[in-house]
C-alpha cells in the first residue's frame, strides 16, 4: 500500500485543517528588517477568528535571518515554493522582489522612514532614465508592463505628488495610511523615564545611541574612524553608549563576523543592541542620537535627543527624502575633535523646532497608521472590520544594556 505524502495542513486545506473557510493571508517576510516592520500590519488581522495568517520566508539576499526570527515567534512559515503554489486571498509584502508569482493580491508597505536611497541596483538602468528611490521607483512595482500591487501604502500625501511623476500607472492603487514608527514613537514619548530605568540608567546618566544603516556609505562602513572616536577618547564617566546595526550588515556580515569587529567596543562597557530587538524604546531613551542617512536617524527627530551625523561625503540621498531634510538641519560629528565636546555643544545649540520639518515628513496622518492599514485591508479582503479600535500601545520596555555587553568568549560565541 503507497501512503501518499502531504504537505502543510494550510497548504493541503480540506479535512487536514480543523478551522477551514478561513480568509487567508500571507505574510510574505524578506529580511529581518521587513519581518519586524510587516508586524505592525499581521497582529492587526491575527486575532480575527475569520482570517487564517501564513508566513513564507522569501529570497533574499539579506534573508539569513529570517528563518530564525520566524521560529523564535513560534512561526512555522510555508516554503517559499509552497507559497507560490498556493492560494491566498491576500498577501503582505514590504519588498517587491518575486511577489509577482504569487497566486494572490499584494498589499506593498514601506519599510522605513520615507524613500531614502535612489535605486543602487543600476545595472539594467537605461541612459538617462532616473533612480527612483524605494517604491517611487517603477521597477519596484511595475512587471512585464503591469503594476504588481493591489494596494501600496505610502505614508505621506507628497509619496503621491512624486509617485504621478515617477509611476503614474500605480496612482490608482495608492494609499496614504502614515507610518507605525511615528506612531509607536509617539506613543512611548511620556514612557520615556520607564524605559531609562529598564535600560539601567542611574539618575544623572546620559544615553549616546550609535545607529547605522548598511551600505559602504553608513557609520558602521566607515568602521576604521567611528571605533577609535568610539573607544580611544574619554566620555563623561555618566555616559553609556548603544550600538544599533542595522540587520543587514548582520545578515549580509555574518553575526559573529560584526560582534567580532565591535570586540573592542563591547569590552569598553558599550552595548551592541541585537538586530532582533525592539530600537523604537532605545531612541525615545537617549540624550544624543548619532547617526547616518537611515531610517533610524530620521525617526529620532521624533524624540527629545539631540542628533548628530556621520560624515561622508559619498552619501547619496534622495532630494525630497527625510534623509535630506536632516542633513540641513543636524551638526556633523568631526573625527578631529573629542566626541565629549562635540555632544555637549550639540545639545547647547539645539533649538526647540530643530527637526520640525523632518518629522513633518514622515507622516502626513500622524497617529493614524493601524486605523488606515486595517481598514484598508478588511476592505481588500470583503470583510466587516472589529467594531473595536486597534490596540496600539507604547513599545514594551527594554532589557537592561549590560545584558548587549557581550565580549568574546561569552556562552553566545560557543
Amino acid at each position: 500500500m503507497t501512503v501518499r505524502t502531504t504537505g502543510p495542513a494550510l497548504v493541503e486545506q480540506g479535512h487536514w485543517l480543523t478551522r477551514p473557510d478561513r480568509k487567508r493571508v500571507l505574510v510574505v517576510v524578506h529580511t529581518l528588517t521587513f519581518g519586524q516592520r510587516l508586524k505592525e500590519v499581521y497582529c492587526l488581522l491575527e486575532r480575527d477568528i475569520r482570517i487564517q495568517v501564513a508566513f513564507t520566508a522569501a529570497p533574499h539576499a539579506f534573508g539569513s535571518g529570517v528563518p530564525r526570527h520566524l521560529e523564535r515567534l513560534g512561526i512555522t512559515a510555508l516554503s517559499w515554493d509552497e507559497a507560490r503554489r498556493t492560494e491566498f486571498d491576500l498577501a503582505l509584502a514590504a519588498s517587491s522582489r518575486g511577489v509577482h508569482e504569487l497566486r494572490a493580491p499584494v498589499v506593498r508597505i514601506s519599510h522605513g522612514a520615507g524613500h531614502i536611497k535612489p535605486l543602487t541596483d543600476t545595472s539594467a538602468v537605461e541612459p538617462g532614465e532616473q533612480r527612483w528611490p524605494g517604491m517611487l521607483n517603477p521597477r519596484h512595482l511595475v512587471h512585464k508592463g503591469r503594476v504588481v500591487p493591489t494596494a501600496i501604502a505610502y505614508a505621506h500625501q507628497h509619496d503621491l505628488r512624486e509617485l504621478a511623476s515617477s509611476c503614474p500607472e500605480a496612482l490608482r492603487v495608492a494609499h496614504v495610511v502614515g507610518d507605525p514608527c511615528v506612531d509607536r514613537i509617539t506613543t512611548a514619548r511620556p514612557y520615556r523615564e520607564r524605559y531609562r530605568r529598564a535600560l539601567g540608567l542611574r539618575t544623572g546618566q546620559r544615553l549616546v545611541v550609535v545607529n547605522s544603516t548598511w551600505g559602504a556609505t553608513s557609520t558602521f562602513g566607515q568602521l576604521e574612524s567611528l571605533l577609535p572616536h568610539l573607544v580611544g577618547q574619554r566620555l563623561d564617566g555618566r555616559c553609556r553608549i548603544a550600538l544599533l546595526i542595522h540587520p543587514n550588515v548582520y545578515a549580509g556580515h555574518g553575526d559573529r563576523q560584526v560582534r567580532a569587529w565591535l570586540a573592542s567596543c563591547s569590552e569598553r562597557g558599550i552595548a551592541i543592541v541585537p538586530p532582533e530587538a525592539d530600537w523604537q524604546p532605545l531612541l525615545v531613551a537617549a540624550d544624543w542620537i548619532i547617526g547616518d542617512h537611515g531610517s533610524l536617524t530620521a525617526y529620532g527627530s521624533l524624540t527629545e535627543a539631540t542628533l548628530l551625523l556621520t560624515p561622508d561625503p559619498r552619501r547619496e540621498v534622495a532630494p525630497s527624502s527625510p534623509a535630506a531634510l536632516l542633513a540641513t538641519a543636524t551638526p556633523v560629528l568631526s573625527p578631529a575633535h573629542p566626541l565629549g565636546m562635540q555632544l555637549e555643544y550639540a545639545a547647547r545649540r539645539r533649538r526647540p523646532d530643530q527637526y520640525r520639518k523632518v518629522a513633518a515628513s514622515l507622516s502626513s496622518v500622524p497617529g493614524e497608521f493601524h486605523r488606515r492599514m486595517r481598514s484598508l485591508i478588511y476592505h481588500l479582503l470583503r470583510l466587516g472590520e472589529p467594531a473595536v479600535p486597534p490596540d496600539v500601545g507604547p513599545p514594551a520596555a527594554p532589557p537592561p544594556l549590560k545584558r548587549w555587553v557581550a565580549p568574546p568568549g561569552t556562552e553566545e560565541w560557543s
